[in-house]
This record gives structure tokens, C-alpha cells and sequence, in this order.
């Protein structure tokens, strides 16, 4: 591990923006691949990266890390996702249409999806690599070949000894460090670290979804969310970790006046994020395989140009 951290790993401790601009400028990946890489911090997950996780299976146990698909009108789901049916002699045909960014649908962000007022993941131009095709940099078709790797889960209300994280207390990264500690987790580079947050049991507590909110869609500042504080970009970098996998995103307000906190990982590290991942299923199947650790694959859709795909990943014991 390498840190620029002079805090003992664990103990709390204050993040601010100039703790985040040092991290942008002193720790980005850019060029680590080359210029031209554009699959990011998946170049982590190698042949033996990949034996190694496979090695992780023992029982067989298969768990979806996926909700479902979002047909239906929430409060937070504005634009659902379309499903139409057509029924031909003896043959029935169907119809999928979805705007899966957001938070109601489980989904991969490709290295495109967003980036800074310095550039792109490698530094590269969005309005060069913007088309109404498509992304000609960094879109998900250079994971077409699909993401296995080890995973291992961070439970964040199990440390805690709460049922879900709330508005005004944030994960921070020196959290995730403590779990590590705790859990006795060595992270290795290219895992995919699933930090579960407590999502469904916060929505059940409170009687709304989370991720609800009248600005939901909406052009300007989002709603307060309760998520994942921007000190964990450091607990990401500092491990070499290839893929996020998580219930709730970035808490907001992120309390630096940046446009993106954890989601900046996309384009400073080159991380695959999968948002809106389903984790209670996991959570009780670790629990009753005695174990953190497990085989992750995520398959993206190979669209040619496109800033991320639905997913379901798949954990497996």
C-alpha cells in the first residue's frame, strides 16, 4: 500500500479540500497504462489476478448483486425504464429501453461518464471525444471481455453497530480502513472493494427511497443524500482498488464545493464503478459463509461509444 497519509490507518481524522486537491494532483493515474490506455484500472485485474479469485470458489453459492429492472414510477425514479410486449403467432418479442443513470438502476460507469475541467480519464478532451454517436475515448466496449475479479465486502453499518448510514455522518475513509483492520482483509491490487451502506434498510426506516428528491433529474444542485464522504478516494488509491461496487453513492452535499467526489475516481484513477448495487442479499450470504471474500463478474453490454451499461454482477462462494 502507498499512502500519503501521515494518520495512523483507522483513527478519525479530518479530509478537506485541500487534502482532495492534493490527491487530484499528486495521484491521478493518467499515463500509468500509457497515453492511450483506455481501460483504466481494470489493467489491475490480470490472468493471475483473475486464477486467484476464481480460487475463491468453494461452495458454489450464486448471488445477484442487482435490482431490479426499474419499470416502474418512484420517487426515486423518474424515467423509468420501458418494457414492451408484443405477441407474434406462437412467438412473443419484447422491447427494453432505459436511462440507467441515476439511482434506480444497477449499472457500470464507463471511463467516460464524467470528468473535470482538466480533462477526461488519461487527460483526454470531452468535446473532442463527444459525439451524438457516442464516446470516442473511454467508452465501455473496452470491457467488453467482462470483469472477474476478487471482491470483498466493507459493511459499514456492521462496524458501526447501526442498521444504515445517516445524512450527517458520512463514510469516510478512515472507516473503510478500520474494517480492513478489524476484519483482518488484505486488499490486493485490482479488487473490487463492495461497500455496503445500509440502502435498503435506510429506505425502509425512513419510508421513502433513497436517492429521492424534487431536484431528482433536474439541472442544479441535488438533494441531500446520506453516501460515501470523499476521503474514501484516498482509502481507493492508497489500495490499488480496480472496481467500486456500492448501495448508496456519494453523500450530498459532498461538503467540498466540487462537482464530484468518490464518483471523481472514474476519471482521476480509472475505476469501473457499479451504483445501485443490491447488498442485503450479500451481506446475509457472508455472513452465513463465514467469509468477506468472494469471486466478482460484472458483464457490461458492449455498446460501441456508451458511458456505462446495466449490470448484474454476480458474487459467487
Amino acid at each position: 500500500m502507498t499512502t500519503t497519509s501521515d494518520h495512523a490507518p483507522g483513527q478519525p481524522r479530518e479530509f478537506t479540500r485541500a487534502d482532495f486537491d492534493r490527491l487530484v494532483e499528486t495521484r491521478k493515474n493518467w499515463g500509468r497504462w500509457g497515453a492511450d490506455d483506455q481501460r483504466g484500472a481494470i489493467n489491475l485485474i490480470d490472468d493471475d489476478k483473475r486464477r486467484s479469485a476464481a480460487s475463491l470458489v468453494r461452495s458454489g453459492r450464486l448471488v445477484s448483486l442487482s435490482r431490479p429492472f426499474p419499470k416502474d414510477v418512484a420517487a426515486n425514479n423518474p424515467r423509468p425504464a420501458m418494457h414492451y410486449l408484443q405477441r407474434v403467432g406462437q412467438d412473443a418479442l419484447d422491447f427494453y429501453g432505459i436511462s440507467y443513470h441515476g439511482v434506480a438502476s444497477t449499472h457500470l460507469d464507463a471511463l467516460c461518464h464524467m470528468w473535470s475541467t482538466e480533462g477526461m480519464w488519461n487527460g483526454r478532451s470531452p468535446d473532442e471525444a463527444y459525439t451524438s454517436d457516442g464516446f470516442t475515448w473511454g467508452s465501455v466496449e473496452h470491457w467488453q471481455p467482462g470483469i472477474v475479479t476478487r471482491g470483498v465486502l466493507l459493511d459499514v453499518p456492521r462496524l458501526r453497530g447501526t442498521d444504515c448510514v445517516e445524512q450527517d455522518a458520512p463514510v469516510q475513509g478512515w472507516e473503510l480502513e478500520r474494517i480492513v483492520a478489524e476484519r483482518g482483509i488484505r486488499l490486493t491490487p485490482g479488487d473490487a472493494i463492495v461497500v455496503h451502506s445500509g440502502r435498503d434498510a435506510w429506505s425502509r426506516k425512513h419510508g421513502v427511497p433513497w436517492g429521492a428528491g424534487p431536484n431528482l433529474g433536474r439541472p442544479g444542485p441535488r438533494d441531500p443524500r446520506p453516501g460515501l464522504h470523499a476521503s474514501c478516494l484516498e482509502f481507493i488509491r492508497d489500495h490499488d482498488v480496480a472496481v467500486l461496487v456500492w448501495d448508496m453513492l456519494d453523500a450530498l452535499p459532498n461538503g467540498l464545493d466540487v462537482v464530484h467526489s468518490v464518483h471523481a475516481a472514474i476519471y482521476l484513477f480509472g475505476i469501473a464503478l457499479v451504483d445501485n448495487a443490491a447488498l442485503e442479499p450479500l451481506v446475509a450470504a457472508c455472513a452465513e459463509e463465514g467469509r468477506d471474500e468472494f469471486m466478482l463478474t460484472v458483464s457490461p453490454l458492449p455498446v460501441k461509444g456508451g458511458t456505462g451499461s446495466p449490470a448484474n454482477p454476480l458474487a459467487m462462494f
